[in-house]
């Protein structure tokens, strides 16, 4: 699917549930999400190493998750700010390939 149809359904769900919070708490939740996304893969990969042993089920599906929950956060802060983030991913493709 692509980026713009997911920025679209993200958008639809956050207006049919009162709409976006301003610009900091938008920021506290991408912040939050990364947290968590850190906290996941610091589980992913104690338990890849066999030097913690949790009881998670799957710490891999944690991180997707988490991954998961980052992109929406994300998305909705570039809704909000209508800002196109496969444009804006586009150009930075670009960046990089011309480094």
């Amino acid at each position: 699917m692509e980026l713009q149809n997911l920025a679209k359904q993200v958008n639809d769900y956050v207006i049919s549930h009162g709409g976006y919070w301003d610009i900091p708490w938008l920021l506290a939740a991408i912040t939050e999400e990364l947290g968590e996304l850190a906290r996941a893969l610091q589980d992913y990969l104690n338990i890849r190493n066999f030097e913690k042993k949790r009881q998670l089920e799957s710490p891999l599906q944690f991180v997707k998750e988490e991954c998961g929950d980052l992109m929406f956060s994300l998305l909705c802060l570039t809704n909000f700010l209508e800002i196109d983030l496969a444009n804006a991913l586009l150009k930075t493709l670009d960046k990089y390939s011309t480094r």
